[in-house]
């Protein structure tokens, strides 16, 4: 779709960047020229995932470990990235979630979501834009949301909230920004199934996407180059006047009345326990992985 060597000179950062959509974005935007910097909390995955994209692509894919959570390690990190050079992209692709009954909900629960979402996205651009705005250069940022900012998400209320804040976020920063050169703009994926994001919201489902089918008009879940396509688009030189949007790419189930969890209100709490173990024996792997 997109021509050899688009993104020769950029220099981007993907948050989250090891896996799932973070990893498919970053290799998009490698096997189009830029330089790339992912980060996350798991440096092994990290650095796999880096071999293995320059060991199919070439080009340059370095690594970070960092918890975005902590500001001081985020302004670290990307000072680190600015010793040599400016970034020209950023991606707060890094995310957490899980389906629960918002009254089973703890405070914790709560903040391990929000504090990534919400706070995590929050330094990361903050730490960019201070220093494109420092060095006179401009800047692109895309986050990743969903179409909940619009409808909600029952049962994905620390996620709902966390995104609607980064969408008012991009809207608030794309105005303060423009005379900087700094563009921000949003993506709200519908359903494109991964291992990770499936095995917290849809427990026990395939990734194949058959449960989400029926509330999205053209039929299908999403397919992941159509996702790196508004990607790359948005992150290429040439659109430079679009700013402060939030773009759906949901197959219309937004527009239809889809898009959140609506449907779980008919689930009993043996139903509720059930996933809920399916969760946490899914943040247990993740949890042993990191220890690696």
């Amino acid at each position: 779709m997109f021509r050899e060597g688009l993104l020769t000179g950029k220099r981007i950062l993907v948050t989250g960047g090891g896996t799932g959509l973070g990893k498919e974005m970053a290799e998009d935007y490698l096997r189009l020229g830029a330089d790339i910097h992912i980060c996350g909390r798991r440096k092994k995955v990290l650095d796999d995932t880096a071999a293995e994209l320059m060991d199919k692509h070439g080009g340059s894919v370095k690594t970070r470990s960092v918890d975005i959570r902590v500001a001081e390690a985020v302004d670290e990190m990307i000072g680190e990235i600015w010793a040599s050079g400016p970034l020209t992209g950023l991606v707060n692709n890094a995310a957490g979630n899980f389906i629960s009954p918002t009254k089973d909900l703890s405070t914790r629960g709560f903040d391990a979501i929000a504090n990534i979402v919400f706070h995590g996205t929050f330094y990361v651009t903050h730490a960019c834009g201070t220093r494109w705005i420092r060095d006179g250069v401009p800047g692109s940022v895309i986050s990743i949301l969903t179409t909940w900012v619009w409808n909600g998400g029952p049962f994905t209320v620390p996620s709902a909230m966390s995104k609607a804040g980064v969408n008012i976020m991009t809207k608030s920063l794309a105005a303060e920004w423009g005379q900087y050169g700094i563009r921000l703009n949003a993506i709200a994926p519908g359903p494109f199934p991964t291992e990770g994001a499936w095995a917290r919201l849809s427990p026990g489902q395939s990734t194949d996407g058959d449960q989400e089918r029926d509330g999205i008009p053209m039929g299908r879940v999403g397919q992941m180059d159509e996702l790196k396509n508004l990607a790359t688009f948005l992150m290429a030189d040439g659109c430079d006047y679009l700013s402060g949007q939030t773009i759906a790419i949901d197959g219309a189930a937004y527009s239809a009345g889809g898009g959140n969890f609506s449907r779980l209100s008919s689930l009993k709490d043996d139903d509720w326990e059930q996933m809920r173990d399916m969760i946490r024996s899914a943040n247990d792997k993740d949890k042993a992985q990191r220890s690696v």
